[in-house]
């Protein structure tokens, strides 16, 4: 099983990790204060997050993970500024 730092990850993927650090810090969410974080986790899915980032850094993995979570969903924002409103072109057919 490999360790940590042994874990590689191709060209492409590795960039990944790299681009939503990026993209939390310009967002401003890695800024001020820090807080400790606890928790265990299934082996295989930290390895499997680490290998699809491109991420060695458990640290790092868990801050992108954080900052996807917390950035806005512009899907669901879409979904609730148009909540009960139709085309007035639309017609309910059974």
């Amino acid at each position: 099983m490999p360790h940590d730092h042994e874990l590689t990850a191709p060209p492409a993927q590795a960039s990944i990790g790299a681009a939503m650090m990026e993209e939390a810090r310009q967002a401003g969410l890695l800024d001020g204060k820090t807080e400790h974080v606890s928790f265990r986790v299934p082996k295989a899915l930290l390895e499997a997050a680490k290998r699809e980032t491109g991420l060695r850094s458990t640290t790092e993995l868990g801050l992108v993970a954080l900052a996807i979570l917390a950035r806005p969903d512009p899907v669901a924002a879409a979904m609730r500024r148009t909540r009960g409103s139709l085309g007035p072109s639309h017609t309910l057919e059974y």
